[in-house]
Parts: structure tokens; sequence; C-alpha cells
């Protein structure tokens, strides 16, 4: 069969999606393979392999049959086209709550990656990271059709002792506790606070005030112990934590009560919404910095080099998290070994002017 040109390609894409090429006239409910091979004058073998993206079709045949494809409006029937291969080339995410920079941040990076390696990604959010949650976010993960699942979550607020997933699943865990069961991706955390501390106290500071995340979050438990061991190391006092929830608003409460101890000097934030928020409180409080005090956040968000000084920060490299997510899941997806064990993305201090030697 020859290949159809101009209008007669466009009135034969007509009468096959009006159905008239069916007994009795019924109107056919999708445009189907064989329709466009019939039009394109090949076989369903070759719309195959074109649909699929595979390699040994010539480029002039290859365009023929992507135009029947646009005159038809066709579109490959990914539920068969799963069923024949095996993989549905879609990534789970199951992760609780998207409200931090870091998790926000890090599922956007899974996503970019993804898509470059052709999968899609769903996203289930868990209210409260229970065992009965997180198994049920997996259950709906399996009627979803997904080849794997990255699983963003504080493992350690679980109701288990350790969370038991469903076996069989292809799994990579992202800021957690779970080395020794689950490939885990990760932040280098601990490093990253040890290099903010080392910085404040080179400039000369006696010793450093800490406003932490949240008691239950990994991350903030991470950066608060290695915020301890420095000061510990280098037999420089160690003051009271002063305990924050990730937001602007508690860290500037925090800041308010630092502000009030003519003792400090120098501040280290766990993230840099609280460390905007110390800025606030020591502004108001008539303590300038970088002049009076010195302070330091974690993350390196894209607005903290607009805050007012500058914000010395540390720099995680959430797009290198995703990627290693992405590629760790895929190694689990092709058979490839994918032993237990926690991947450490490294962390970078960048200086700005909030930081200065002390008065």
């Amino acid at each position: 069969m020859g290949h159809r040109h101009g209008q007669g390609v466009t009135i034969e894409a007509q009468r096959l999606r009006a159905g008239s090429d069916v007994p009795g006239g019924r109107r056919k409910q999708r445009v189907s393979m064989a329709d466009v091979a019939r039009l394109a004058g090949v076989s369903s073998q070759t719309v195959s392999r074109v649909a699929n993206g595979q390699a040994g079709v010539v480029e002039s045949t290859r365009e023929q049959v992507l135009t029947a494809m646009r005159e038809l409006g066709y579109r490959p029937n990914s539920a068969a086209r799963s069923l024949r291969y095996g993989r549905f080339n879609t990534i789970g995410v199951i992760l609780f709550g998207l409200a931090s920079t870091g998790n926000s941040r890090t599922v956007e990076a899974i996503a970019t990656h993804a898509a470059a390696e052709g999968y899609a990604i769903t996203l289930i959010p868990v209210g409260m990271p229970t065992q009965d949650n997180v198994l049920g976010a997996f259950t709906r993960m399996g009627e979803l059709a997904v080849d794997g699942v990255i699983l963003i979550i504080e493992v350690h607020l679980l109701d288990a002792a350790a969370v038991t997933l469903p076996p069989g699943v292809h799994v990579v865990v992202v800021d957690s506790d779970a080395g020794d069961r689950y490939p885990v991706v990760d932040t280098d955390q601990a490093d990253g606070a040890r290099q903010a501390v080392r910085h404040l106290l080179d400039l000369g500071h006696r010793t450093v005030h800490h406003v932490a995340g949240p008691a239950e979050s990994y991350a903030a438990e991470r950066r608060t112990g290695a915020w301890r061991t420095v000061l510990e190391e280098s037999g420089r006092p160690v003051p009271p934590v002063e305990r924050g929830d990730w937001s602007a608003d508690s860290g500037y409460h925090a800041g308010l009560r630092l502000a009030a101890d003519p003792s400090c000097t120098a501040v280290f934030a766990a993230n840099d919404q609280m460390a905007l928020g110390v800025l606030r409180a020591l502004h108001e409080s008539g303590r300038q910095v970088p002049a009076e005090v010195s302070v330091v956040g974690f993350d390196d968000i894209a607005d903290a080099s607009s805050y007012l000084p500058p914000l010395t920060t540390v720099h995680q490299d959430f797009a290198e998290v995703g990627r290693r997510c992405v590629h760790l899941l895929l190694d689990q997806i092709h058979q490839e070994p994918t032993p237990p064990g926690t991947d450490l993305v490294p962390t970078t201090l960048i200086p700005r002017a909030s930081t200065a030697p002390p008065p």
C-alpha cells in the first residue's frame, strides 16, 4: 500500500476517526494501531516500534507514522505496553509534608531527573508517618501501578521500632536512618553543620549558639549533634539549645531570646528560614549583624543571598540528591545490585555578609 500524501491523508484520517470503516457505521471507541498502520501505509509492527521509540525504523517511515498519529489523534496504550514489557515507567514518591524547603526541592529534583529518564512520578503525601499510614501509602502505590518507590519520611517518627515495607518493592529512602535495611540518599548534614560552626569559631567567636529544628527530625538531630561535638572537641562552652520548627516565626522568637543575652555573638540556625527570623529579632533588638552578632543558616535557599545582610549558609545540593535517588531506584528496577547503605551528598559553606569577627 502506498503512502497517502496531502489532502488524501486528511480525508483518510477523517474517515478513520469517524469510524466509517466499521460495519454498521458504529463509531470506534479508540483509534487503534491498525488504523495508524493503514493510514501510514506500513505494518502494525512498524507503528509499534515508532510508538515505543525503538531503533531500526527508516527516518522517512518514522515521519510518516508520526504524521498519521497526529492526524488520527492516536495515543499509545500505556497500559497494554506495561503489561507487555512488565514496566509502568512511573516512580512513586511517598512523603511526609511538602511544606519544608528540603522536601519540596527534593521532590522537584526527583521529578526532573525521572522525566529525563522517561519516567513520570506519582506523589502520595502521608499526613502522619505511622506504620499504618506508610503501609497504606504503599498499598495505594500498588494500585496506581508504579515500578518503584522513593520514600521521603522521618522513619523514626513511626510507631514501630523499624518500619516494615512490603516485600519485593523497589525502594530508595531519603533522609533517614534506614541505611542498614534499604538504600538511602542523604545530604551530609553533619559535615555541613561542622563547617558552619568551625567557620564561626575560626572568626574568633568564643562559642556558637544554636537554633535547632524539630527534635523528631533526623536532619535537625544530625545538625545539632555536629554543632555540639565541634564545640566540645574545641573545648568551648555549649550553650542551651533554642528549639524551632523550621519556620521563620520560630526563628524570630528564638532570636529574641538570644538577642537578650549580651554574651551571644554567633548563631548557627538549622535552616535559612529560621535564620531569617533570627536576623529580624536581632535587628528589632538593636543588635547589629555582623558587627555584634554573626548568623549562619543551612540550605542556601534561593533568597538567602537577598537577606539583609546576605546570609552565610550551608549549601545543599538538592538536584544531586534527586539524581542519585532516581538512579539508585532505576538500578533496582533494571535488576542491578543495590545493597543497603547511605549515599551522602556533600555540602558546601557559602560565606556572605552575615558573619564577621566578634566585637
